[in-house]
């Protein structure tokens, strides 16, 4: 099953990637990630870790508290409900 929240996390992380000009591969190098598993997390594959998480964050330039009040103004989105 695929988490909201990866998916969410993934698209913010491709949107700050895409905004610097970067590559997957470039992304990767910078973060001591590979390409392949920065495409697992942009596409919301894999929940990554607390540590891969910052860095990523850390390395694209963006601020965590900012994309952690974006992931949880999604999660609490009317869109974002479950059906009952």
């Amino acid at each position: 099953m695929v988490s909201p929240d990866a998916v969410r996390f993934g698209a913010i992380v491709e949107r700050l990637r895409l905004a610097r000009g970067w590559t997957r591969k470039k992304l990767s190098q910078r973060a001591g990630l590979t390409p392949q598993y920065v495409a697992i997390v942009e596409q919301g594959g894999n929940i990554p870790s607390l540590t891969t998480v910052l860095e990523l964050i850390e390395v694209l330039g963006g601020d965590i508290a900012e994309v952690m009040r974006e992931l949880m103004v999604a999660r609490n989105s009317p869109a974002a409900a479950r059906p009952d």
